[in-house]
């Protein structure tokens, strides 16, 4: 085979490639099966009932329905952007340190939680 066909070949393969490795669909990402759990372990012990984080905030996580109701303030999700969702800010660290959650010296939510709130939320945060 002549060097620039070869070349062709090579060239085409590796565009082929990554052509298939972005279009690989990320796995659907479930609300009630994945990221409820979540919340009810970091964060339903101040967001509902009485708890001090619902008090000052006004964000009720007690059901999706009051999660994507957000606080006083305003949402705390924006479905299919996890970037400008404040929840993401808050619990990636990035907001002031006095009101990033896990709050009042709560253990962080760990590296694979984070991924999976992320990735339910660029998904539409839909209440699946």
């Amino acid at each position: 085979m002549p060097m620039s066909r070869r070349l062709n070949s090579i060239a085409g393969a590796a565009t082929l490639s990554v052509l298939l490795i972005g279009c690989a669909k990320e796995p659907q990402v479930s609300y009630s099966r994945d990221v409820q759990p979540i919340l009810q372990s970091n964060c339903a012990q101040c967001h509902t009932g009485s708890g001090a984080g619902l008090q000052k905030s006004g964000l009720d996580m007690s059901s999706y329905e009051d999660l994507m109701g957000g606080t006083r303030f305003g949402p705390i999700i924006e479905p299919g952007d996890s970037v400008s969702s404040t929840l993401m800010v808050l619990v990636e660290g990035k907001a002031d340190p006095s009101i990033n959650m896990p709050h009042g010296g709560a253990k962080p939510l760990s590296a694979a939680d984070v991924a999976k709130l992320k990735s339910w939320i660029d998904q539409g945060a839909k209440n699946n």
